[in-house]
């Protein structure tokens, strides 16, 4: 009798497959271009443009979704390696059946994250402010503010997580659970992440949700907040700002660097933790210098102001703009197969680190030219409701869902193994 065959998940799939384009370039980087646009369109119109159906854009409640839809397709393409989904599934069905069972899927994880653990288990047992309805019980807090201040207090802890979830299987490569089989695997880095992201959220946000009330929460929060003297303000952006950062150089690191120069490291363990804090240390370079930026333009921030001369919309705007950076650095790395490549390792990082810094600053004028004009925002760089880390996010997210679940559908396919080796004989 022979023995069964054990079907095998989505383990190595992401860097298995063998993806070609369906046309000569630029044609297939044309049609996705004009694909992924048209869906983030439409899609916005529907749950996010204040002129559209939902009208998520409050900002902050279309904003956390938006942010942890990001930290759910990481967990299940990077931490879960794509698990419980069977590998012949995702070899043979249709691009957009795959994508848009996976989209649900995530969907529906999405739902019981906010709803379940934030709102119910969280904003119940714990911190108030992750409940809406608890909110409204407090004197003087209106439904609106309500719901925009839970909707604030999961999205500070979404920030976090979008840096820590990549960061372990990007800098740490798992370790030390990496021999472990899923979905033991993506539960034990999801629950070890989300426990140190825990820690930094109440290290980093938790004073500013303490601060958000009269009087201010000083029996369980720091107020005023310890950065307040270095960072000239007490708002958690001065966090944001520098954890947006790094999520931002972790995925640059992945992508256009493909881990470069981290990864000339001989030692294992050596490495890993080099990566992990050079991620940090190369992300606070942008953090510093973003700012500095800002006041070599606007001139010098005056705390006490509003609108860009205020040090906490400036602090925020450092994470607005580096994720502009990343824009072309995935577009380069899922479209344009991290061109250039006949360089030297150095080189083609460089070139490529230069074309997303550049990209990302047309991305920029961009927005900000448009934006107002067709996705509903308002007009100005610092607006209270101008937010384009959401809109950019929500593209990104579109991106993802098209290179991970989609296989870049339609300018590319996914060839399979057996079709190589016929492809081979026939020629031969």
């Amino acid at each position: 009798m022979e023995g069964k065959v054990e079907e095998r998940y989505g383990e190595g799939f992401l860097e298995e497959r063998k993806l070609v384009p369906r046309w000569p370039a630029p044609i297939p980087q044309i049609v996705n271009t004009v694909f992924l646009l048209a869906v983030f369109y439409v899609t916005w119109w529907i749950f996010q443009d204040p002129r559209g159906w939902m009208r998520m854009y409050t900002p902050y409640v279309g904003y956390m979704y938006t942010r942890w839809l990001l930290i759910v397709l990481i967990w299940m393409v990077y931490l879960y390696y794509y698990w419980p989904f069977k590998r012949r599934w995702l070899e043979n069905a249709h691009p957009v059946v795959k994508g848009t069972v996976m989209t649900l899927v995530s969907v529906l994880i999405l739902v019981v994250l906010i709803k379940g653990f934030f709102e119910l288990l969280l904003g119940n047992l714990s911190m108030a402010y992750f409940n809406p309805g608890q909110l409204t019980k407090l004197p003087g807090v209106t439904e609106f503010f309500a719901i925009e201040y839970a909707a604030l207090a999961c999205l500070m802890f979404a920030a976090i997580a979008s840096w820590l979830s990549p960061s372990w299987p990007v800098a740490m490569e798992m370790w030390p659970w990496q021999k472990l089989k899923q979905p033991v695997l993506g539960t034990t880095v999801l629950i070890v992440t989300m426990f140190l992201g825990t820690i930094v959220y109440l290290c980093t946000m938790h004073s500013h949700m303490g601060i958000l009330y009269y009087p201010w929460q000083y029996f369980c929060a720091i107020c005023p907040p310890y950065w307040e003297n270095f960072a000239d303000t007490v708002s958690g952006n001065f966090h944001v700002a520098w954890i947006m950062c790094c999520t931002i150089v972790v995925w640059m690191n992945e992508s256009i660097w493909e881990r470069y120069p981290f990864r000339v490291i001989r030692n294992d363990i050596l490495r890993r933790w080099v990566a992990f804090f050079g991620i940090i240390a190369i992300a606070w370079c942008f953090f510093l210098f973003l700012y500095f930026a800002q006041e070599l333009w606007w001139g010098a921030a005056i705390r006490g102001t509003r609108r860009d001369a205020a040090p906490d919309w400036r602090w925020l705007h450092v994470g607005e703009t580096m994720v502009f950076f990343l824009l072309p650095a995935l577009f380069l790395t899922f479209y344009c197969n991290n061109w250039p490549r006949k360089y030297s390792t150095p080189v083609n990082w460089l070139i490529r680190t230069l074309i997303a810094l550049v990209g990302g600053m047309a991305v920029y004028w961009l927005y900000y030219n448009i934006s107002h004009l067709t996705l509903g925002t308002q007009k100005g760089y610092s607006h209270p409701q101008q937010f384009p880390m959401i809109p950019t996010i929500w593209l990104i997210n579109l991106m993802l869902i098209n290179h991970w679940f989609m296989d870049n559908w339609p300018g590319w396919k996914l060839v399979k193994e057996g079709e190589t080796e016929k492809k081979k004989e026939e020629t031969a």
